[in-house]
């Protein structure tokens, strides 16, 4: 039996990052043909609460830590079952900007292009280490989380190093996905505290303590609360996760929906690959169009009208997107790719049907002690 919670926190977690890095991502076309990338929230500041909306990496790694509790699968094979769709990544993009180089594709376009389409893959050293120090978080319980609260703050301060900042702030909605699991949160009761709290800490934050309002990097400012993530961004995932405590015995009742249920078997290609859709849509346009800049795709993001046009190509994103996760599962596993079930038609990296989910995310709740607990949780 699946925690239909857990997925459609999963869900909202991968369609928030998409959807948050189409939305605030601009390529601008020059006349040239050079493209460089440029931000809405630079002209448009006063934006940026929409991104405290669509940066939902906090409920990625909780419902990723609540995963791994749960999961019958050691750290080796969790961590094995990585290795294949993103060495298929790595080997497709080497292979198409090793072509562009050859074909003369100007440096510009080549560094805006090579930098968007694997900046994904920062993702794997928390996500990584994360999974190897689940056994330990398991024991520790939510003895880890202060720690970890501390390293960021010293980060904040300019003292902390990049890698352990990044386990330390991703630990954090990391370790409450595991004490989810294990029994030792218990969502009527954490719910409200971490809404309210992690609220009221991105209040004091940026009121008081003068940190960036908005939740990811903007071009051109002095600071980010997503590179390195800063205590605004554990404030975020905090309250993203109480609300999701807060809606967890709706949830439970109710049926996944079946985009939930796609997004959650397709997690990983997802996130792996919708940069490049991106990229392919904004690159084979400006070909099919000879060069000529469109609206939403090529301009400067400088007002609304910019955003409802880049709104308008969300769907030619999303139907690319669906290719490139095909086209990688095709590459990345020996055996024939299905598309039955209303799957995305992405084959999983790691042979699996898309009717199962990818595990290193996703797994079934079917540990009889913890889902003993998780009934009374529900209570």
């Amino acid at each position: 039996m699946r925690d239909r919670a857990i997925d459609a926190t999963r869900a909202v977690a991968i369609a928030g990052v998409v959807l948050g890095h189409w939305l605030v991502t601009g390529l601008v076309l020059a006349p040239g043909g050079d493209l460089s990338q440029a931000s809405p929230l630079a002209a448009m500041p006063w934006l940026s609460p929409a991104t405290w909306v669509l940066q939902t990496l906090g409920l990625f790694f909780f419902a990723g830590g609540y995963a791994a509790a749960r999961s019958h699968t050691s750290a080796p094979r969790r961590l094995v079952k990585l290795v294949p769709p993103v060495a298929g990544f790595c080997a497709l993009w080497a292979t198409v900007l090793l072509a562009a180089t050859a074909a003369g594709v100007p440096d510009v376009t080549l560094h805006t292009v090579g930098k968007l389409a694997i900046s994904p893959l920062w993702f794997l050293l928390p996500f990584a280490a994360l999974i190897a120090l689940t056994g330990p978080l398991r024991w520790a319980g939510l003895a880890a989380v202060p720690p970890a609260i501390a390293v960021v703050a010293v980060a904040d301060a300019g003292l902390g190093s990049l890698p352990l900042t990044l386990v330390a702030a991703w630990l954090v909605p990391y370790a409450l996905g595991v004490a989810l699991a294990t029994g030792r949160l218990t969502a009527h009761r954490a719910g409200p505290v971490l809404a309210i709290g992690g609220a009221a800490a991105m209040a004091v934050l940026v009121l008081v303590l003068d940190y960036p309002a908005s939740a990811v990097g903007v071009p051109g400012a002095g600071r980010s609360n997503l590179y390195p993530p800063s205590l605004f961004t554990l404030a975020l995932a905090t309250a993203q996760i109480g609300l999701a405590l807060l809606a967890r015995p709706w949830l439970s009742r109710r049926r996944t929906p079946r985009l939930a249920g796609l997004l959650n078997r397709a997690a990983m290609p997802v996130y792996l690959w919708h940069q490049s859709a991106l990229i392919v849509v904004v690159t084979g346009s400006a070909w099919l169009a000879g060069g000529r800049a469109l609206p939403g795709l090529h301009t400067t993001p400088g007002d609304l009208g910019w955003a409802a046009a880049r709104a308008a190509w969300l769907p030619a994103f999303a139907v690319v997107l669906v290719a490139l996760c095909r086209l990688a599962g095709q590459h990345t596993s020996t055996n024939r790719p299905s598309a039955s079930h209303g799957s995305l038609g992405c084959k999983m990296a790691d042979g699996s049907e898309p009717g199962r989910p990818l595990e290193v995310i996703a797994v079934r709740d079917s540990d009889p002690p913890s889902h003993s607990r998780a009934a009374r949780q529900l209570s």
